[in-house]
């Protein structure tokens, strides 16, 4: 294994995808105790990876902001070619990571690329974990064409770069992590007393998520709810601002809607706070969602439904965790959009019942929410629990 001295690890996508990458820098840290390590992120993900402490910096980009502008790129550009990096990894198959990858200046360039900048990669690794489409047109624009979902759990996939692409034998895999600092917790500590009984169990709520077909139905989610509140737990919605009008249906659906016990926090945290405040909860019910991936960085056990998604790819990295897999043979599809119409539109998330989902929340509560705040996590036990949901049920 060749030694580096500066190293760049490059992920500018969401949060999921960048929670999905910090078991690289872990692994880079067991392998390079001495190096200089940076991680360049999207400028408005900070929070998820700042304090991280197997980086010894983190680079940002204003990708939608200040440095989007192609003048401003190449600034930024130039900026990481002055660091002088002799080794970049690339965690995002995308133009702008690829770029930056690809003029960086670095001897040793590896991992995904778009092909017209992979000229410039000392070796470009295919990802195994995300969909690959056969069959389309020239520029995409002719369907129809055959949806091959990846058959890899996206942290895999980055390990096996530097497995592959530097000779890594020593893989150091502690799951998805994130730290928060002493005054984002101070702040979670202050909001979740002011919201709720003590000793309450609360369970978390995240409905939303970037695609209509990865939504469970807000029906669905508030007769959930319903049943935690008459048990007594409490129900905590989180989300992004993006978020809002979806959780105000569900709630408007509750019976149980004018409880003390119901508390939203959708849109008013950062994440940081977010991060805080789940790391309280006894459980979070989601859907596939960048918050679903922060849940299991906190250890928090998950229970979470998969319409669209594909599962090997992107299933909740921590054994204590529950996927409910889509009975519909169209399951997974990779469509943002459902093209089914009358009953068959978002079949794959309707027959997903909520008997089925709340037969394992009551598990797992039962098996965890006594040790909320400080849930225990078995290192390299990160398969969740496959099940598929029979429309029987």
């Amino acid at each position: 294994m060749r030694n580096y001295n500066n190293i760049l690890v490059i992920n500018l996508m969401h949060i999921g995808d960048l929670m999905l990458a910090t078991p690289v820098l872990r692994t880079l840290r067991a392998n390079y105790p001495n190096s200089r390590i940076t991680l360049l992120v999207d400028k408005k993900l900070a929070d998820l990876v700042v304090h991280n402490k197997w980086i010894d910096e983190c680079l940002l980009i204003d990708k939608k902001g200040a440095d989007n502008a192609l003048p401003a790129f190449i600034k930024f550009i130039k900026k990481v070619r002055h660091k002088n990096y002799d080794l970049v990894i690339n965690l995002h198959r995308n133009e702008r990571a690829s770029a930056l990858a690809a003029f960086s200046g670095a001897k040793t360039i590896v991992g995904y690329s778009k092909p017209i900048f992979s000229l410039w990669f000392t070796k470009v690794m295919n990802n195994p974990s995300v969909a690959h489409h056969i069959g389309w047109g020239p520029f995409h624009l002719f369907p129809p064409y055959k949806y091959v979902p990846g058959w890899e759990h996206q942290v895999h996939a980055h390990l096996n770069v530097l497995k592959e692409a530097l000779d890594i034998e020593q893989i150091d895999d502690g799951g998805l992590e994130m730290w928060v600092d002493e005054k984002d917790t101070a702040s979670a500590d202050k909001i979740w007393l002011d919201s709720f009984p003590k000793d309450t169990k609360v369970v978390a709520f995240n409905i939303g998520a970037s695609w209509i077909t990865k939504r469970w139905l807000d029906s669905y989610f508030a007769q959930c709810a319903d049943q935690l509140l008459d048990k007594g737990y409490g129900v905590a919605f989180f989300g992004g601002p993006m978020d809002t009008e979806i959780v105000n249906k569900c709630i408007s659906q509750m019976k149980n809607k004018d409880s003390e016990l119901i508390k939203v926090f959708t849109g008013k945290l950062s994440l940081a706070e977010l991060a805080a405040m789940l790391k309280k909860c006894a459980l979070m019910l989601t859907t596939d969602s960048g918050p679903m991936h922060v849940g299991v960085s906190q250890s928090v056990p998950v229970v979470t439904m998969f319409g669209a998604s594909p599962v090997p790819g992107f299933y909740p990295y921590d054994a204590k965790d529950v996927l409910i897999k889509s009975p519909e043979p169209c399951h997974p599809c990779g469509i943002h959009q459902c093209p089914h119409a009358g009953d068959r539109n978002l079949a794959c998330m309707k027959n997903i019942t909520v008997e089925t989902v709340m037969k394992y929340v009551w598990e797992l509560l039962e098996k965890y929410e006594d040790q909320a705040g400080n849930m225990p996590r078995e290192y390299g036990a990160y398969k969740c629990r496959v099940v598929e949901a029979t429309k029987a049920e």
